[in-house]
């Protein structure tokens, strides 16, 4: 007697591609939208602890906090807070013109308010394309001044550099790029607003 097996009848090869599909797309969404938060997240948390850096160099000049500046030293009982460090540059090939600038009125201003603009900027969220232009400048201005290719100071002495490029300055200034290039200020900050406002819009610069 001939016995005869039931076939179950099989799904075409797209069609059960096409099933897969559309069961596994929750799940690769979860997976995109937590990716994407852990990013922003890690982000806001960078540009608001960059930012601190920069304020708290502010505050610590102005006031003198007894870490990097002495109370006696402080800008607002006189001090400066460029000749310290400018008159001392012993290394790179700007070393007369920043023992010139060193204790300039002009010098003391630029560099204060570039603090204050870049940390508050960052720790807000709001002109970062242009905190990171103005930032990078400035620590552009401080890697020349510290000049790390210098093994040798201008007496002859160790320069004690590390590595002749890649400093904290140049780790600064990626940062500040790619804070303003992911738009960071989004979380955390008021990078949304500051871009909705219409003379924004018109000048994406000040975003």
């Amino acid at each position: 007697m001939a016995v005869h097996h039931a076939h179950t009848p099989r799904m075409p090869r797209r069609l059960t591609a096409r099933l897969h599909r559309r069961t596994a797309q929750p799940a690769d969404r979860a997976a995109t939208t937590a990716a994407t938060t852990a990013t922003a997240t890690a982000l806001a948390a960078t540009r608001v602890a960059l930012g601190f850096v920069f304020l708290w160099a502010f505050l610590d000049k102005v006031f003198g906090l007894g870490y990097a500046t002495k109370s006696a030293a402080a800008w607002v009982r006189g001090g400066s807070p460029t000749k310290g460090f400018l008159s001392h540059v012993s290394a790179g090939p700007l070393q007369s013109a920043f023992h010139q600038w060193a204790g300039q009125a002009w010098s003391d201003w630029l560099f204060m308010l570039g603090l204050l603009g870049i940390g508050l900027a960052l720790i807000g969220g709001i002109g970062l394309r242009i905190a990171a232009a103005s930032g990078t400048l400035l620590l552009a201005m401080m890697w020349t001044a510290e000049w790390p290719p210098a093994r040798h100071l201008a007496n002859g002495a160790a320069s004690g550099s590390t590595n002749p490029v890649a400093d904290y300055h140049l780790v600064y200034a990626l940062l500040l790029i790619v804070l303003a290039a992911t738009a960071s200020g989004n979380s955390w900050g008021l990078g949304r607003r500051w871009g909705a406002l219409p003379v924004v819009r018109d000048h994406p610069w000040l975003r």
